[in-house]
């Protein structure tokens, strides 16, 4: 026989809200494994303000992710653990783990084909973020059972959010012990000789920066940093076009990266560092114009 609407109901709370509940944590994960390793070129806090800014609206936000995670995943997953119950012996949990993970996979095709990445990684993490809610809902079934009272509306949500602090709590110390040993790789900038550096480097918007061998450079709508100037509507930077000189720039304070000092003639900016970023195999130049937190990113790739 089955549950009823009060349990059908209560199955629908508890994946909604452990489903939320884990978000936080999840996306903090993510946030973490995504930057590992990669440039953030000198934006300063930006991402961590970004994080702050979701973290700040998550109470508005989460319910209804958890809503709608609940009726594409946990839920219909138990369906399928419940008609798997003629052909699979077990506990109708371990039933319904078997269908997040079938879902979650299926789930990681469209995914994978709309934003990229790996699918392998994609599906195990679609998966991962079922469990807690088949596990939820087996612990209040099995609470029912013991007391003949399920939990109400509210108690379910409000038991999630302890749930919910934990994971993140153990999730932020977890990225700090991957971090402090080593496990998550911080980025290291590639050592390009000058040799290394002549060629062809292009940008967007037609910009184009020739680094000729001996010292020469020319370019093509290239920005450079602006003209000093305290007026309010002084720009950050001026788009160049012309012939110059330029050197390799290797800074000897520790923490500052290497680069290109570029000197443009005439009366066009003033002279502007390109700093190295990208990797060994795939270098890039970059400048970050005005606010660090905010300001315009320009990057070159060579040609």
């Amino acid at each position: 026989m089955g549950r009823g609407e009060g349990g059908r109901r209560s199955d629908l709370h508890t994946a909604a809200a452990l489903g939320a509940g884990q978000l936080p944590a999840a996306g903090l994960l993510w946030w973490i494994i995504a930057d590992s390793g990669t440039d953030d070129y000198g934006a300063g806090y930006g991402g961590a303000f970004g994080l702050l800014c979701v973290l700040l609206f998550a109470p508005l936000v989460l319910p209804c992710l958890g809503l709608l995670h609940a009726v594409l995943h946990p839920l219909p997953a138990l369906v399928l653990a419940r008609r798997a119950a003629r052909h699979v012996r077990g506990p109708e949990w371990a039933r319904h783990l078997g269908g997040v993970v079938l879902l979650g996979t299926a789930w990681a095709a469209p995914v994978t084909l709309l934003w990229g990445g790996s699918f392998p990684a994609t599906a195990l993490a679609l998966s991962l973020l079922g469990v807690l809610p088949v596990l939820g809902i087996a612990s209040g079934r099995g609470r029912t059972r013991r007391t003949g009272r399920a939990w109400g509306t509210w108690g379910i949500w409000l038991g999630a959010a302890p749930v919910s602090a934990a994971l993140f709590v153990a999730a932020f110390l977890g990225a700090l012990l991957a971090s402090f040993t080593g496990v998550l790789a911080e980025y290291e900038p590639p050592k390009l000789s000058a040799g290394q550096l002549a060629g062809v480097w292009r940008g967007d918007d037609g910009a184009v920066l020739r680094l000729l061998p001996g010292g020469r450079a020319e370019s093509t709508a290239l920005p450079a940093r602006g003209a000093f100037d305290d007026a309010p509507d002084a720009e950050d930077f001026v788009v160049c076009e012309g012939s110059g000189t330029w050197s390799p720039d290797t800074p000897e304070r520790a923490g500052e990266r290497d680069g290109v000092l570029l000197s443009l003639d005439g009366d066009c900016g003033r002279e502007t560092v390109w700093t190295i970023g990208g990797t060994a195999d795939d270098s890039e130049l970059f400048v970050l114009f005005g606010d660090p937190d905010a300001g315009d990113l320009r990057v070159l790739t060579r040609s």
